[in-house]
């Protein structure tokens, strides 16, 4: 329909402009102006109200027989405090079992059908055919009103958002977004919080309990019904399902309205081996969503850095300055505070130069009107997203939910396409003086501290940790400790320099996990005479992946590929051969550099990094209690292709001979994928057969 109004549209205008040449000599050179915008016609919904409150919006799709229901809670914003995560693991937790139901059996049911279900801290959503509605919708309303949140799938569940934290702790763009949320809102406003292992170490079922009886409620819901079903039909299921749905009271909550910083305000979070600058230039803004206000935001971000290779940000970071592959921005409405955010992931040596670019960009828009071409354009990127959007049912009930909560006209989305017609070069730079702010922001980076100095041009820098507590830089070590004794002390530490010489041969027998593997997989890494090294992972007696290396080249091997290993690969192949690597730094061309105290997980540490020959860099910290290395941050790669892991090594063990210690548990986090491992055995000086190390 909308494609042909505006094939409609598009032939008036011609004729127009034909009948108006008849005359009048035709000006090629210029673009021929926009003809005017029609007013849409949207698809129809249907509203009702159950008398528990519960409002309900059907929109009527008979194209396929399935239907979708969608459950909001228009709920405001919660501070959690000491218990910050408690929300979203509540919304998760709530189909897993209700009062007469398992987990498994839920999950057996909708499978059964063919259907979709999914719950959230803002309310619950599925899908399924039409014939299975009834016994579909007998389900969902048992989970939305009879959770039961078993004790053992709220352990399952914390102990996944600690392991996603631990993840976090070396993703740079995760920690980006952490730390621009706390310099924007502040830690005491809900959109501003952190959460952290303390804090959910803290949660309790109680905490999950709670929350759902008190926010979920009919009187601030809407159900959103879409698909092949009459509002006749809607009526009854709703009333059927859901009309017992119990209404309560829930007191709204007001917040402070966040504000932009009097001048510009550079804020950095470390991360030890980071080759890229993640940047992020922002402040909270005042825009509320459903204004004209919001949609001249739209044009006026698709102009900086909104979406696609024609925008300013683009042009300029990527396409004429070569810092980044992409540079983008956002301007978000909100009912409770909005935020303007602009940035990109840049070498360290350019950090600089583009924070100066972001910021040249956001003060143009303030200073310069947008020439009408560029503005037609981003009009017309904008019309065809719209008009392409119509296609979809989903976007009307989006439209007629959106409607209801903001209380906006009833034609406010037949009429958007006339009102984004009429954003004039005024109306954009106009807007742009009231939320553009290359003065007033918040200049968030994340990355390595070098480049920290050159930064002191835009403010004083302020450290920060990535949970958005005060930074506190590394102590100076005791003088007399050098590098060197602090690695003959690990040495010490695990059983000295004559246990591990008699070592030649060793294996490693334990298993693997990771996020999406249901369990374990058997893991063995074999070590013969300190040069000679094979991993294998299996599952059920089946190799998935095996890596090899017979002291002088090495392969890995997976899903029937074969990848030679790099010049670097075979560096860190030969370090981990060696069980006692610390004593020889010096033969693999390594240098170390006592950087000073730190901390790990609340206990001292030396750091010592390591220079590797090709210009790689390594860092690891050393208990000053005990001696044990507890964690290693290591750097592969270079510019944008550079990849950045973290090793924590939680636990030793004595091996059952050799007289030595070894890491029995520890988990490497490698971009943004995390993976535990658990040494069950070590087996000392076996008898191996090289030809279980020859590289095919």
């Amino acid at each position: 329909m909308m494609a042909a109004i505006l094939l409609v549209t598009a032939c008036k205008s011609k004729n127009s402009a034909t009948t108006s040449t008849a005359t009048d000599k035709l000006d090629r050179s210029k673009v021929p102006a926009a003809g005017p915008a029609p007013k849409i016609q949207i698809g129809q919904y249907q509203q009702f109200q159950l008398d528990n409150g519960l409002k309900v919006i059907v929109v009527e799709n008979h194209k396929l027989p399935r239907v979708s229901y969608n459950i909001n809670l228009d709920n405001d914003p919660i501070q959690e405090g000491a218990k910050a995560g408690y929300v979203s693991l509540s919304g998760g937790l709530i189909q897993t079992g209700t009062k007469t139901k398992s987990k498994a059996q839920i999950d057996e049911t909708v499978d059964y059908m063919g259907a979709s279900l999914n719950t959230s801290s803002g309310g619950i959503f599925g899908s399924c055919l039409k014939k299975h509605s009834d016994n579909f919708l007998a389900l969902m309303s048992d989970v939305l009103m009879n959770a039961s949140f078993p004790q053992e799938e709220f352990d399952k569940a914390k102990k996944q958002q600690l392991s996603a934290l631990t993840s976090e702790k070396t993703d740079p763009d995760a920690i980006s977004g952490k730390i621009s949320s706390v310099v924007n809102y502040g830690t005491k406003h809900p959109y501003g919080e952190v959460v952290t292992e303390e804090t959910v170490n803290n949660i309790t079922r109680d905490d999950m309990v709670n929350y759902y009886q008190s926010y979920f409620k009919p009187n601030v819901a809407y159900l959103v019904i879409v698909g092949d079903i009459t509002v006749d039909e809607a009526r009854a299921q709703a009333q059927k399902y859901f009309g017992s749905w119990k209404q309560g009271n829930i007191s709204p909550k007001q917040y402070a309205l966040p504000q932009a910083p009097s001048a510009n305000k550079v804020v950095f979070v470390p991360v030890p081996g980071a080759v890229q600058s993640v940047i992020d230039v922002t402040y909270p803004i005042d825009l509320k969503p459903g204004t004209q206000d919001a949609i001249v935001a739209s044009v006026l971000n698709n102009i900086l850095g909104g979406s696609g290779f024609q925008t300013r940000l683009m042009q300029n970071l990527r396409e004429d300055k070569a810092f980044t592959y992409g540079s983008y921005s956002s301007i978000s409405p909100d009912e409770v505070v909005g935020s303007f955010s602009a940035g990109a992931s840049v070498r360290n040596a350019v950090t600089d130069s583009a924070v100066t670019e972001i910021l040249y960009e956001m003060k143009r828009l303030v200073d310069e009107a947008v020439p009408d071409s560029t503005l037609q354009t981003v009009k017309n990127i904008m019309t065809g997203s719209f008009s392409r959007s119509l296609e979809r049912p989903q976007t009307i009930a989006g439209f007629a939910y959106n409607i209801e909560k903001y209380k906006l006209p009833k034609d406010y989305y037949e009429t958007y396409l006339q009102k984004l017609n009429a954003i004039t070069p005024a109306d954009v730079q106009a807007l742009a003086k009231r939320v553009i702010k290359p003065s007033n922001a918040y200049i968030t980076i994340v990355g390595n501290q070098e480049v920290v100095p050159s930064l002191e041009k835009f403010s004083k820098v302020e450290m920060y940790n990535a949970d958005g507590s005060a930074f506190v830089d590394l102590r100076p070590a005791p003088v007399g400790v050098t590098p060197k004794a602090v690695l003959d002390n690990y040495i010490k530490a695990i059983g000295g320099k004559d246990a591990l010489a008699k070592v030649k041969s060793f294996e490693q027998i334990g298993t693997m996990s990771m996020a999406g593997i249901p369990a374990p997989l058997a893991m063995s890494i074999k070590v013969k005479d300190n040069t000679k090294l094979k991993m294998s992972i299996n599952m059920g007696g089946m190799e998935l992946m095996k890596q090899v290396f017979d002291g002088k080249k090495g392969a890995m091997y997976q899903m029937g590929q074969k990848a030679e290993m790099s010049d670097e690969e075979v560096l860190e192949a030969k370090l981990q051969t060696d069980l006692a690597v610390q004593m020889n730094y010096a033969k693999h061309g390594i240098t170390p550099t006592l950087k000073g105290i730190g901390s790990v997980n609340k206990e001292d540490a030396y750091v010592i990094e390591l220079a590797k020959p090709g210009g790689g860099m390594a860092t690891e910290y050393y208990s000053v209690k005990s001696g044990l290395l507890l964690k290693s941050i290591s750097v592969t790669g270079t510019g944008e292709d550079a990849s950045v892991s973290e090793t924590l090594y939680k636990k030793y063990a004595d091996a059952a001979t050799g007289g030595f210690k070894y890491a029995s548990e520890f988990s490497t986090n490698a971009d943004g994928q995390q993976m535990d491992f658990a040494i069950t055995e070590v087996k000392v000086n076996p008898k191996f057969d090289d030809k279980d190390f020859a590289v095919e």
